[in-house]
């Protein structure tokens, strides 16, 4: 009887499968985000076989490839100099060159350069895979026990409070997990705008995810706001993950605005329905507040 390819679930081959060189074309390959032993089988193997290794910075990517004992033409590809060598890429890959593209850590594209591209690659009609792997974003999502069957990854929030708040009233809609990238320095400043526009939420620190000092630090928005104020801004790469609201994340509103502008066409009653159904807020609550609204005006 033939022995079951080692790639289908659930079965297991006596043989280890053989390298598997990358294909001609542009390889998207996931690296470590930290903990070196995280790299996958096909990634050593398409940065052995590369033409070419596209890298963030060339001095990161060689402490992961002479971990490994590899060795290869590294070239620098970032939001620099991409638009100067993206010609130069895609002639290569007309050539039929094997080319990997790789970040300092992770997932590229997540946060990191390489749509543009992708994009130009795909448009001229070159092949393009991806070699999934770890990610920061999927590894602090999996551990923070926050909902996870519906989460949005908005990247890095604006530097700028004024903006960020901006950027988070975008967001409050949105009915799941969000996810962050952020930087420690700017921690406190956004927790705290995040308490702020979103309201009380459950939220995670993720940092140093897969290192030897990782760390999941949970709370409420606020809570965590005010030990990140009083202690200082951590060290290391932070990942945030912030819960959904009540009401499936719905934008909040000033309710007492909508209420009396809705009462004179709909009615207490009508007016109370309409934003419950909008906000998710409860109906007999909203009642009772324009009943007080209406006398009040009256």
């Amino acid at each position: 009887m033939t022995e079951p390819p080692s790639h289908i679930p659930g079965k297991t081959s006596r043989r280890a499968p053989a390298p598997q060189p990358p294909e001609p074309g542009l390889n998207i390959v996931s690296t470590p985000i930290g903990n070196l032993r995280d790299i996958t089988l096909r990634a050593l193997d398409a940065l052995a076989g590369a033409d070419r290794i596209l890298a963030e910075d060339t001095r990161v990517a060689r402490k992961l490839m002479d971990a490994y004992g590899i060795s290869g033409k590294v070239l620098p590809y970032h939001d620099h100099n991409g638009a100067k060598v993206r010609p130069e890429i895609l002639e290569a890959l007309e050539a039929g060159e094997r080319v990997v593209l790789i970040s300092d850590a992770g997932t590229p594209l997540i946060s990191d350069p390489g749509y543009k591209l992708v994009r130009e690659a795909v448009e001229a009609g070159h092949p393009v895979r991806a070699l999934p792997g770890a990610s920061a974003l999927l590894t602090g999502l999996a551990a923070a026990g926050l909902p996870s069957d519906a989460f949005f990854f908005a990247g890095f929030l604006p530097p700028r409070s004024g903006t960020r708040q901006n950027r988070l009233k975008e967001l409050a809609a949105i009915p799941g997990t969000l996810v962050f990238y952020e930087s420690g320095p700017r921690l406190a400043a956004s927790l705290a705008d995040i308490s702020s526009v979103l309201g009380e939420r459950e939220a995670v620190v993720a940092r140093e995810l897969t290192k030897k000092f990782e760390e999941f630090r949970r709370g409420s928005v606020a809570d965590l706001a005010a030990f990140y104020a009083e202690n200082g801004p951590p060290r290391g790469e932070i990942t945030l993950l912030i819960g959904p609201g009540d009401g499936g994340g719905r934008v909040s509103i000033d309710i007492d605005a909508e209420l009396r502008a809705l009462i004179p066409g709909l009615g207490v009653k009508g007016a109370a329905a309409k934003i419950a159904d909008a906000t998710g807020l409860n109906k007999r609550d909203l009642y009772a507040r324009a009943l007080l609204l209406k006398d009040a005006k009256g």
